[in-house]
């Protein structure tokens, strides 16, 4: 059982264990000022964030807000009933931003909408811009589709980051007087509360455990335990879409709504670490391997269908019609994050960096200016994409605008899912440059990753007679690694994922890990029908892609990759910013015409042999999508 880790405490950030919780490590604190990821979140903060309120304006979601609160005239604006946590998510986004540094432009729009939001607030602490102006205040009538305690988690969230960042109570107050308000409500039958039931969307469950931590009042940990074991038992109709079907507790597979199923999972998480509830923490291992053995794609994506946003069967992971909502990436992230915690165990944050820099990045643009909802791995020749939520073309905004306020929380958050802390020392999740520190010990870091291997950390304060453990994970996809410290070095692979250097520690000793980043090609599991056949290019921890746009005279559909010949690697600094692409040989075939009827005879010749050579380039799947608009794809045929 993990220990509790009462003398450890823990910075600002989205998931903060109490002191009493059963994890095997808690978050460390970490400030990232240099290379890949200071740069995108840069971005973020210069570009995407103080973009939101224009945007939430436009979209009419502040003014929503201004005619509950009865200080402006209109109608509803909106095409949805949730429209209200666009608004939560930006505001908490913000929040992390001003965690991060101070920008007063920023902290004067953050404040002028909170206000908005505790002015639409009735007295009994209810909330929500639809049902009081569109419904005539009915309230938890359709709980399938009404996303009330949707919005009031993603509200709660908003607030508990409002409150770590800026010590201010004014958001904070909101939640729990909605949070007391729905306690008042839900509870099982005979509790005294009038209604039994859960929200059609999970996301009200993973924010009570935060407002538990960040209060201390144990009704809302009960609450939420009450939420995600009422999942399953047929309140919502009993089908999987809503995480109704069967009890968390008793299933076997993920299904039904990506997103749903994440932020259900994430919860339970949550719980396991609050009341040691092994029961939980064993669902929440079980499903994590499920997912990621049959229905998680090679960018870490996860939904495969269109329709309902759902999970598919096993090992149904399509190209073109893959789903892989950035939202779903996000929220893979989020339980990812809390399983490592729980259980210490580094394949969790091995599927981090697979997601956050593949299947989550390809979210936003390079510019900060536009987005992806869903993220195939493939684009046909020819496709006549017209935009919109269900795009392969990048958008402004959408009429379902979850995923850009959420790409703006996790970026802003990032710096919370790098590294841990335990009694033993400091454990190393993610690499960035900058600086990794607990209690008791603080290290420095240096890369350029992952466009190189190479990562060099400084200790800079550490206890001058007592031991500790400084742990690197070394990622599943390295073949090769060399750490080199002081005297020794170290190139045998752990069994767990971590390398461990326990030592007594003077400021100013180095440990250099070396990450060999080679190019691979990759392969599926032969039971993914829709990549027999095909493989992949992979360097690091990055996935690529061809697109239309380097391989002139033609589309992508008749090339042809020849496995033989070696990859190369060629660093851009003229194209997308500064990539480094990797070079393959292949050849565009001959495809014979057969007239109005596209099928032949198997033991026949699919196409004539030979075809012209062609040189591949092949870009880092997070920047596709940057330029102008053409095919696509992620898995290259062999013959």
């Amino acid at each position: 059982m993990p220990r509790t880790h009462s003398a450890l405490p823990s910075p600002a950030g989205p998931v903060r264990p109490t002191p009493r919780a059963r994890t095997a490590l808690r978050p460390a604190a970490v400030t990232v000022d240099g290379g890949f990821w200071h740069d995108r979140r840069a971005t973020n903060a210069r570009v995407s964030l103080p973009q939101g309120p224009d945007l939430l304006e436009s979209a009419g979601n502040l003014q929503n807000l201004r005619l509950a609160a009865g200080t402006a005239k209109g109608v509803f604006q909106g095409a949805f009933p949730f429209v209200d946590t666009d608004v939560y998510k930006w505001l908490e986004a913000a929040s992390w931003q001003l965690a991060d540094e101070g920008d007063e432009p920023l902290a004067a729009d953050v404040a002028r909408i909170v206000a908005l939001v505790a002015g639409a607030q009735q007295p009994d602490g209810y909330l929500n811009t639809w049902f009081q102006l569109v419904k005539g205040g009915e309230r938890y009538q359709d709980l399938r589709w009404g996303h009330e305690l949707y919005c009031a988690g993603h509200l709660i969230q908003a607030a508990v980051a409002h409150h770590r960042s800026t010590g201010r109570p004014e958001l904070l107050d909101v939640a729990r007087r909605f949070a007391d308000h729905i306690d008042s409500v839900f509870g099982l039958p005979g509790s005294g509360r009038p209604l039994d039931g859960i929200d059609g969307h999970p996301e009200v469950e993973t924010a009570l455990v935060e407002l538990y931590r960040e209060t201390g009042e144990r009704r809302y940990l009960d609450l939420a335990g009450y939420f995600v074991d009422r999942h399953g038992h047929g309140l919502l109709g009993g089908d999987a879409y809503c995480q109704d079907r069967v009890p968390l507790r008793a299933a076997t597979d993920v299904e039904g709504h990506a997103v749903r199923q994440l932020y259900l999972l994430a919860a339970a998480a949550d719980l396991a670490a609050e009341t040691g509830d092994a029961e939980l923490r064993a669902v929440g291992e079980r499903l994590w391997h499920t997912m990621t053995t049959t229905k998680t794609h090679l960018t870490g994506g996860l939904g495969a269908h269109h329709d309902q946003e759902e999970f598919g069967d096993p090992y149904e992971l399509p190209n073109e019609r893959a789903y892989c909502e950035t939202c779903a990436a996000i929220a893979s992230v989020q339980w990812s994050w809390r399983m490592a915690l729980l259980t210490g165990e580094a394949r969790y944050s091995d599927l981090i960096e697979r997601t956050l820099y593949n299947g989550f990045l390809a979210g936003v643009s390079l510019d900060g200016e536009r987005w992806l909802y869903v993220n195939p791995l493939q684009v046909r020749d020819g496709h006549t994409d017209t935009g919109g939520d269900q795009s392969a073309r990048r958008t402004r905004w959408f009429r379902c605008a979850c995923c850009p306020p959420n790409v703006m929380r996790l970026l802003a958050s990032l710096a919370h899912y790098l590294a841990s802390g335990d009694e033993q020392g400091l454990q190393i999740h993610q690499f960035v440059t900058g600086t990794y520190a607990t209690d008791r010990v603080r290290v420095r870091a240096e890369t350029d990753y992952p466009w190189h291997g190479t990562i060099a950390f400084t200790v800079e304060e550490t206890p001058s007679d007592e031991p500790w453990t400084l742990s690197l994970r070394i990622p599943a996809w390295c073949r090769e690694f060399r750490v080199r410290c002081g005297e020794e070095t170290y190139d045998s692979p752990p069994d767990d994922g971590w390398l461990r250097l326990s030592r007594t520690w003077t400021p100013g000793d180095l440990v250099v890990l070396e990450l060999a980043l080679e190019p691979r090609l990759t392969a599926a599991d032969p039971r993914v029908d829709a990549v027999r056949g095909c493989v992949a290019i992979e360097r690091g921890p990055l996935v690529h892609c061809l697109e239309q746009v380097d391989h002139p005279g033609g589309g992508l559909d008749d090339i042809v990759l020849d496995p033989s010949r070696p990859l190369a690697v060629k660093h851009r600094p003229d194209l997308l910013g500064g990539v480094t692409t990797v070079v393959a040989a292949g050849r565009r075939r001959r495809i014979p015409d057969r007239g109005w009827w596209p099928y032949a005879p198997a033991s026949g010749p699919a196409a004539e042999p030979g075809g012209e050579p062609v040189e591949l380039t092949a870009i880092p799947y997070h920047v596709w999508a940057n330029r102008e608009d053409g095919s696509m794809r992620v898995w290259l045929p062999t013959s």
